[in-house]
């Protein structure tokens, strides 16, 4: 039987003008993760009939981001396109986008009707602008797409228009901007925004934690007897199967308290981005982020990396390139993941001192502005510089289906990609503990521990957490605990958990970036964090704490 061709249709639209909500929704099917010819980087398809639907990365005109490229540079390669214009700024929509289509056979949907639908003549422009343009305008609420609304969609992708005139002198005259919230309120905004960055983080760990807090007692006794037969196997295999960093001694840590982490923390964050929450973040705190180099956006890629830094960083291919770096090295240094956090809660509450998250996050959050400040160009704080700053945005109530669209991204990256070098790493840390080197190079450090008023077996738990942060736990040891103090255990958890980003992380880095990046990375983390932790722990001690 002969294979029907497949005709691919490539969606191509600014940021936030709800392109992977249309697609999705007009197809009821979850999309397929596939790279661009060519790339590494993905986007998402789908299915529908005899059509592909490519769901590109959002484009921002002003930023020159790895993604905005790559998805201009694949138009050349598509056959055909479909604009997708808000109609809250259509004008402004098609002045922008309809000139890098000319020549090519296109369709248009017009999202956001909704907002528009009950102005006057608005069906009317519509016609105009479609006649001048030769392309089809399609209105159509994205979230709410009607069984005839699909059938006219499918109508116009099946039968796109070659772009007649790509410069129009028709106009839709309206313009509509997302009223105004709490967010927009100068100063207490920002504080808002910031408090809700910080909430998914916070809920996830909180609640992950006490779901482990009863799964781990099982999942080690159901474990327990396989632990004993294994013991009796050869050195290094033993070490590797069931050592410190072996695979069924280190495997609990990952998939009861990190993977549980990850998943409540992307169906959080999937639901501030479903609800425009995430871009009327991005707005508010611009002012002040711009100050370090970094777009208003690229704070949320920070927050990411709370759940996983490995996604978190794969996210930055959408920052500008003034910005990139930055944000990567802000990930890097700020963005306490699943481990690094649930460890470091763990640790507080064996200590019996949960309190101290608030200083310890103030702490990271402070250090994390001096540091970005510092590595970032000064191209990307000069004012002048025209990053793009989302739009307020409309904010509604997210509806399952769409949190798990947006969630779906980040688990994929999360269990592709991070679980498979957590594994490997495990494997080779295995290896190098059997040797004997994790031990004598801690022994080595712990004379070091005295400049940041450590003693020094907690020189041992900061060397683990080099490899993987939840080497952090080692400091719940009741030994250890009992000779530190309120500022000596915070000092230890944070020299631990921001000396260096992780291996998991370091390679995603230097895969994403290169290895040279990579290693300039670390020298400098390393440093602003001895540099850091010094002055906490020498502030505590002046405050007698």
């Amino acid at each position: 039987m002969e294979q029907r061709h497949q005709r691919t249709v490539l969606f191509v639209g600014k940021e936030s003008t709800g392109k992977s909500q249309l697609i999705a929704s007009l197809t009821g099917r979850p999309a397929h993760y596939s790279n661009f010819r060519g790339s590494t980087v993905d986007c998402q398809q789908y299915a529908l009939g005899d059509l592909a639907l490519v769901d590109a990365p959002g484009i921002l005109l002003h930023s020159d981001s790895d993604t905005t490229v790559r998805a201009l540079n694949e138009l050349d390669r598509s056959e055909a396109v479909a604009l997708v214009l808000q109609a809250t700024h259509l004008d402004e929509d098609i002045a922008d986008l309809l000139p890098l289509v000319a020549g090519r056979q296109v369709s248009a949907i017009v999202t956001f009707w909704d907002k528009i639908r009950n102005a006057p003549r608005a069906a009317e422009a519509i016609d105009r602008l479609s006649r001048e343009s030769g392309v089809s305008f399609t209105p159509v609420d994205a979230r709410a797409l009607t069984s005839n609304d699909r059938e006219r969609i499918l109508h116009v992708l099946s039968n796109p228009s070659p772009v007649r005139k790509s410069r129009l002198e028709q106009r839709s005259g309206w313009q509509i901007s997302a009223p105004e919230s709490l967010l927009g309120v100068p100063l207490v905004g920002p504080i808002a925004a910031a408090l809700l960055l910080l909430a998914p983080a916070l809920l996830a760990v909180w609640l992950a934690n006490g779901l482990a807090d009863r799964v781990d007692p099982l999942v080690k006794a159901w474990l327990a007897p396989a632990v004993e037969l294994l013991s009796a196997t050869p050195l290094l295999a033993r070490e590797i199967l069931v050592g410190r960093y072996g695979l069924l001694t280190m495997g609990p840590l990952l998939f009861v308290w990190a993977v549980p982490t990850v998943v409540l923390y992307a169906l959080l964050l999937g639901a501030w981005k479903a609800s425009g929450l995430i871009d009327a973040i991005a707005v508010a705190v611009q002012p002040f982020t711009r100050r370090v180099g970094l777009n208003g956006r690229d704070v949320a890629r920070i927050i990411m990396g709370f759940g996983c830094n490995v996604p978190a960083v794969i996210s930055t291919r959408a920052c500008s390139a003034c910005s990139r770096l930055t944000c990567i090295q802000a990930i890097g240094f700020g963005s306490a993941c699943s481990y690094q956090f649930g460890a470091t809660l763990g640790v507080l509450s064996k200590a019996g001192r949960p309190e101290l998250v608030v200083p310890y996050l103030g702490a990271l959050t402070l250090a994390t502005i001096v540091y970005t400040r510092l590595v970032s160009t000064r191209e990307a704080r000069d004012a002048a510089n025209r990053m793009v700053v989302a739009r307020r945005t409309f904010l509604a109530w997210p509806r399952p289906r769409d949190v798990w669209r947006e969630a779906r991204g980040m688990l994929v990256e999360f269990f592709r990609k991070a679980v498979p070098i957590f594994l490997t790493i495990t494997v080779i840390a295995s290896v190098i503990d059997a040797a004997g080197m994790i031990d004598h190079l801690a022994g080595v450090l712990g004379v070091a521990m005295a400049g940041f008023r450590l003693p020094a077996d907690t020189a041992l738990p900061i060397v683990l957490s080099a490899i993987r942060k939840d080497g952090i736990l080692l400091l719940a040891d009741s030994n250890i605990l009992a000779g530190l103090s309120a500022s000596q255990l915070l000092t230890a958890l944070f020299l631990a958990g921001v000396l260096t980003p992780c291996l998991v992380t370091l390679v995603s880095i230097a895969r994403e970036v290169s290895v040279a990046f990579a290693g300039k990375l670390l020298a400098r983390q390393a440093t602003a964090a001895v540099v850091a932790s010094t002055a906490l722990a020498w502030a505590g001690w002046a405050l007698g704490y």
